[in-house]
């Protein structure tokens, strides 16, 4: 015990002096969430898919045009304007409007769009009840979209199905009418139908209902990504106070005179790994109390910790262990500092890429979506959705914290191997 405590004392105060390095451990992640978090959370609104702007010319002051308005405007989907810079919104001040980015959408209802539905329900009407009926001419029209190059396709799709949903919905009204109106021709008392026979045919609702066992409707933002991202990437970024750490020791000779010592390799990893998570942990504290405290002053979200603070500081603990451990290994696998450096930061900026710390997974391609799941920055952060958005318990990311603990044991064993054969 007594030589435990003597190698945390020496990895302690090596890691103090280094004071510019320590700042950089605890400072990096803080500048990262803060600068990400600003920058990311206009795309997570689009990714949500909720307040995008979108300008409307109703040019039918009918029906369709009145349903669509009405639609567009009580959707959470959307932020609908008829007016640009005050002034009512036409042609050619909308596609001027949406090419300048001021709105991703442009919606043109064209003059007398309503009543070419209501000549083409008529006719439709007429052929099913007579067959000697006059047809009546009916005019096409088409409802212009202009559409900003930036938008996603699945959010046009989303906006045409709504469009679609209209034009049926009115259809449908103007056909049951006029079903009425025929079947009261000819039965003159028999066929009258209660004005309100169309709205009460309406059963089916839709009702939007998060996967989730959380208390409200908690959806990813940039908040609840870039916190707990960020927050591993500066844990993981610990590998170049390690690799520095263990340097130093090789370059001074007290590497070598430490194996002289009657003391396991692992005896001597111990104080370090005991050291290092311990910074990792409360680098970890310090960035929740950035997301629960700072963002909110930017304008931005609070983060939400979900239903069990002790799987937090659990799953915690055991991206520390991972972490410390990826440092240990390729200090032991270096043989220069500047080797060391350059291969610790790479390849924590590729697990990151891959893992969905960059560019959540959701929103990668198939084929990144399946590698990402080699990238243990990625077992850490899936752990925290299912915390923080799926209001899981310890038992939901028990699968997390076993690869984060086995990854630590495997990288622990590998430096021992490797630091025996170099001893040899």
């Amino acid at each position: 015990m007594y030589k435990l405590w003597a190698i945390i004392k020496k990895e302690t105060l090596l890691l103090v002096r280094d004071r510019i390095g320590l700042s950089i451990l605890f400072l990096m992640p803080v500048v990262l969430i803060l600068v990400m978090t600003l920058i990311q959370d206009a795309a997570f609104k689009t990714i949500n898919e909720k307040g995008i702007p979108i300008v409307l010319v109703n040019n039918d002051h009918d029906s369709l045009g009145n349903a669509i308005y009405r639609g567009l405007k009580s959707s959470s989907l959307v932020s609908l304007t008829d007016q640009i810079d005050g002034k009512p919104a036409n042609q050619e001040s909308l596609e001027k409007a949406v090419s300048e980015g001021k709105f991703m959408l442009g919606i043109i209802i064209p003059e007398g769009a309503t009543r070419s539905i209501r000549k083409n329900v008529t006719n439709m009407v007429n052929e099913t009840m007579t067959t000697d009926a006059k047809k009546e001419n009916v005019d096409p029209f088409e409802i212009i979209l202009f559409i900003d190059p930036v938008a996603k396709k699945s959010f046009i799709t989303s906006v045409t199905s709504n469009l679609q949903a209209f034009i049926s919905e009115l259809k449908t009204q103007i056909m049951f009418q006029t079903f009425s109106d025929e079947i009261n021709a000819l039965i003159p008392d028999g066929g009258q139908t209660p004005p309100q026979a169309y709205e009460r045919s309406q059963i089916i609702k839709y009702k939007e209902v998060y996967a989730s066992t959380l208390i409200g409707d908690k959806v990813p933002n940039a908040v609840q990504h870039n916190v707990p991202a960020w927050t591993i990437f500066g844990m993981f970024f610990i590998v170049i106070s390690v690799v520095g750490n263990v340097m130093k020791e090789k370059k001074e000779g007290s590497s070598f005179r430490l194996q002289t010592m009657p003391t396991s390799y692992l005896l001597l990893t111990n104080g370090k790994i005991i050291v290092y998570v311990f910074v990792c942990f409360i680098q970890f504290l310090i960035m929740l109390g950035v997301g629960i405290f700072i963002l909110p002053l930017f304008g931005l979200p609070s983060l939400y910790l979900g239903n069990s603070i002790p799987a937090v500081m659990i799953l915690a603990l055991s991206t520390s262990f991972a972490a410390t451990g990826f440092g240990v290994l390729v200090g032991t696998l270096a043989t220069s500092e500047q080797q060391g450096a350059i291969l610790g930061s790479l390849s924590i900026l590729l697990l990151s890429a891959i893992g969905g710390i960059l560019v959540p997974t959701y929103i990668m391609p198939d084929i990144m979506r399946s590698i990402s799941v080699i990238s243990p920055l990625n077992w850490s952060l899936e752990g925290f959705y299912k915390l923080f958005l799926r209001g899981s318990s310890i038992a939901g990311i028990l699968p997390n914290i076993t690869l984060l603990t086995g990854f630590f044991i495997a990288v622990i064993s590998i430096s021992s191997i490797v630091n025996r054969l170099k001893q040899k």
